[in-house]
């Protein structure tokens, strides 16, 4: 599980940059900082940890010297993997920065494998598996708001919360093991009733975790929206607007989309994508049939759709096709053109989508795109009050899924009067599911799972 073997990575994203650094984790690191580093001053002497040192790189095997760095040392137990770890800052052109890197692994390192400097971190107990998981949801956050949730689980909120969940749980799992250990007394010990009120009270709070789930994973992943209508609509236009810049060509020629266009936005904190899709209409011209049929195609993968109308003239069949094939798709009824005399019958767009909100904008304008924005969001979110506490990752999911369904069981056997032993084994059986989510019972394939999905030098 754990090589105490010393690695090395490139902690920065590949191509150019004014800062390269590559990483150095573990027992040799300080001694090869030893050998590669010269102090512009002359002889290294001890390094200070946590300090920034000027000096070069040199290689000791002829003398060369490949940049002028900074160096920064940080001895154990204060660092981020709780090993001795050395940073190399160095200039981030790309060739520099790998020669940078193989001279480390001359000197007896070992390449890094992905997300292996957090994992080490999770093992020597300076994160636990929320917080390691939160770095990487904090790598990948595209929003200010994701960048929020993900700081919040790696300072340990989510973990605070599962760990006060699992005070209560043993509160409840003391009386009843107490029950099994003096059986004579099992009536004074097992207050059944008082037990009962607890496991649902706790129950409760564990179900409300697991519906903060989709919340949390709309500010992770983002939402997929697809923009549906007939050719000719301003769908390309909406886009544009929604992104305030011009991205999608757009002309009077109907049909001119052709593709999907794909593009996100930030929704008050969380990212949606966008598909653009060609105009849903019967065609002969083979290339704009496959567009049509990406659109479909699309508008099915979706989780929610807008679907636009041209308020300035009177509904056609192909808009009736195109209500018909977002009906059963949760989404908006867009009104565009909104700044042209309207002549599109209102009524029968409500009859004819009698469960979608009707929105009218005008894209060429900009009027009513607040509304749809306030809309869109609010039908993706589907509540009005975000979760205090949010869980993004389907494994805590899974997990709190398990312990409450055996809560639920503990509960029923309260409630039946079932002996304490039954009792117990469901309630242990919670706890291990609430000690899965911060790692306090792991398995391997669960870790190398879990740190396969972060990049190398993290």
């Amino acid at each position: 599980m754990y090589q105490e073997d010393t690695i090395a990575a490139v902690a920065t994203p590949a191509g150019e940059g004014g800062i390269g650094i590559v990483r150095v984790s573990g027992p040799e690191a300080e001694r090869i900082a030893q050998e590669i580093f010269s102090r512009g001053t002359g002889g290294n002497g001890t390094f200070r940890s946590h300090t920034l040192h000027h000096g070069t790189i040199r290689d000791p095997r002829n003398g060369t010297i490949l940049d002028e760095v900074l160096l920064a040392l940080m001895r154990k137990p204060r660092s981020y993997t709780g090993e001795d770890i050395v940073e190399v800052h160095c200039h981030g052109g790309p060739f520099l920065v790998r020669q940078v890197l193989e001279l480390v692994l001359s000197r007896g390192a070992r390449h890094a494998e992905p997300g292996e400097f957090t994992k080490r971190a999770f093992l020597n107990g300076r994160l636990d598996l929320v917080q390691a998981e939160g770095v990487l949801d904090l790598i990948r956050a595209r929003t200010d708001k994701a960048v929020s949730v993900a700081v919040g689980q790696v300072r340990g909120e989510l973990s605070k919360w599962v760990g006060e969940l699992r005070e209560e749980l043993m509160d409840i799992l003391v009386q009843v093991e107490a029950a099994i250990d003096f059986p004579e007394e099992e009536i004074e010990l097992l207050r059944r009733d008082e037990l009962t009120n607890k496991a649902e009270a706790l129950r409760t709070k564990i179900s409300g975790l697991i519906a903060s789930y989709e919340w949390g994973r709309l500010f992770r992943e983002g939402a997929r929206v697809c923009i549906a209508g007939r050719p000719n609509v301003g769908k390309s236009s909406l886009l544009n607007a929604l992104l305030g810049e011009e991205r999608v060509i757009v002309t009077p020629v109907p049909g001119t989309t052709r593709d999907v266009i794909e593009e996100t936005i930030n929704l008050g904190g969380f990212p949606v994508v966008l598909w653009d899709t060609a105009g849903i209409r019967e065609s002969s011209d083979p290339v704009e049939k496959i567009g049509v049929s990406l659109a479909l195609k699309h508008l099915k993968e979706a989780q929610a759709s807008l679907a636009v109308l041209d308020g300035s003239l009177p509904a056609t069949p192909e808009d009736q096709s195109v209500l018909a094939a977002v009906r059963e798709k949760r989404g908006l009824v867009v009104i565009n053109k909104k700044d042209l005399l309207q002549q599109l019958d209102v009524q029968w767009v409500k009859e004819q989508a009698p469960d979608k909100e009707i929105i009218p904008v005008s894209a060429k304008e900009g009027e009513g795109l607040q509304e749809l924005k306030q809309a869109l969001r609010s039908l993706l979110l589907d509540c009005s009050e975000e979760p205090s506490i949010v869980i993004t990752n389907v494994r805590h999911k899974a997990a709190l899924e398990r312990a409450e369904e055996n809560l639920l069981k503990a509960t029923t056997a309260l409630r039946m009067k079932l002996p304490p032993e039954f009792i117990a084994v469901d309630l242990q059986e919670t706890k291990e599911s609430l000690e899965e989510i911060v790692g306090a019972i792991t398995h391997e394939d669960i870790l190398e799972r879990i740190f396969s999905n972060f990049c190398i030098g993290k």
